[in-house]
C-alpha cells in the first residue's frame, strides 16, 4: 500500500497543482498532497533501510553429513579458507553416502560455520534468521516492497564425530599424493612387517603356546594399528 500511496500522492499533487484554477484550493490540495508524498516517503524508507513494521524470526533445520573420501575406512570432511585472512571456512561435504559429488556451505558473509567434535554422528543444523512483517497492519502497508521474508543471515553448526578428519583442500591433496607415492608405500610396507614382528615376538614371548587362530586375529589387530598410527602420523606432518 505504501508503494500505491506514493505514486497516488505524486499524482494528486500535479493534478491539483496544473488543473485546479482557485489558486487558494490548488495550493492548499498541492501542499496536502506533497506531505502525504513525504510522509509516505520517509515510511518507506524507514521500512527499506531499517526494516520498520518487521521483526526477525528464525527457521532450524538438522541434517546428516556424510565423508567426502573415498577410502571407506577414513572418514573426512574438508575446508576451503576464504580470504586471505583466513577467517572463514567453507566446508565441503556429501549429502548422502552414495552421492557422488560433494556440496558445500555458503560462501559468503552472511553465512557463519561453527564446527565442533562430537562423539556421535556427525551432522550439520542450520539456522536461517530473516525479515517478516510484525502485525497484519504491517503487512497491509508495507505489501510488495520486498521486505517479507528478506534473508538476514545463516549459521552453520557442523558437529563431526572425534574419529573423523577436518582436513583443509591443500591437506587432502597433499595426503593423497603422498599415500600414493611409491616410495612412501614401500617405506610403509616395510615398517609395517617390522611392526607387526615386533608385535608378534612379544605377545609370542608371553603365550607361547598361542594357537594358530589367535595369531591370525593378533597380526590383523597389529596391521591396523600400524596403518592407523601411520596415517595419523602423515597427517600429523601435513598439518605443520
Amino acid at each position: 500500500m505504501i508503494l500505491i500511496l506514493l505514486g497516488v500522492f505524486a499524482v494528486l499533487a500535479f493534478v491539483f497543482f496544473i488543473y485546479i484554477e482557485n489558486n487558494a484550493v490548488s495550493i492548499t490540495l498541492t501542499v496536502l498532497s506533497l506531505l502525504g508524498l513525504v510522509v509516505s516517503s520517509v515510511y518507506a524508507v524507514q521500512n527499506w533501510q531499517n526494516h520498520y513494521g518487521l521483526e526477525q524470526y528464525t527457521t532450524t533445520t538438522t541434517k546428516n553429513i556424510y565423508s567426502v573420501s573415498p577410502n571407506k575406512q577414513m572418514s573426512m570432511i574438508l575446508y576451503q579458507p576464504i580470504g586471505s585472512k583466513n577467517d572463514h571456512q567453507v566446508y565441503i561435504y556429501k549429502n548422502s553416502e552414495n552421492a557422488k559429488k560433494p556440496v558445500h556451505t555458503q560462501a559468503n558473509s552472511s553465512t557463519t560455520n561453527k564446527l565442533s567434535r562430537i562423539n556421535g554422528t556427525t551432522q550439520m543444523t542450520t539456522t536461517v534468521t530473516r525479515w517478516r512483517y510484525k502485525s497484519g497492519a504491517a503487512k497491509f502497508w508495507f505489501a510488495f516492497t520486498g521486505e517479507n521474508h528478506k534473508f538476514v543471515k545463516r549459521t552453520n553448526k557442523i558437529e563431526v564425530n572425534k574419529n573423523w578428519l577436518v582436513l583443509s583442500v591443500a591437506q587432502s591433496k597433499a595426503l593423497q599424493k603422498q599415500m600414493k607415492s611409491k616410495t612412501y608405500q614401500a617405506q610403509l610396507q616395510q615398517q609395517g612387517k617390522a611392526f607387526v614382528m615386533k608385535g608378534m615376538q612379544a605377545a609370542m614371548q608371553k603365550n607361547p603356546t598361542m594357537s594358530k587362530a589367535d595369531q591370525a586375529k593378533l597380526q590383523k589387530q597389529l596391521q591396523g594399528q600400524f596403518q592407523a598410527q601411520a596415517v595419523q602420523k602423515l597427517i600429523t606432518q601435513i598439518q605443520k
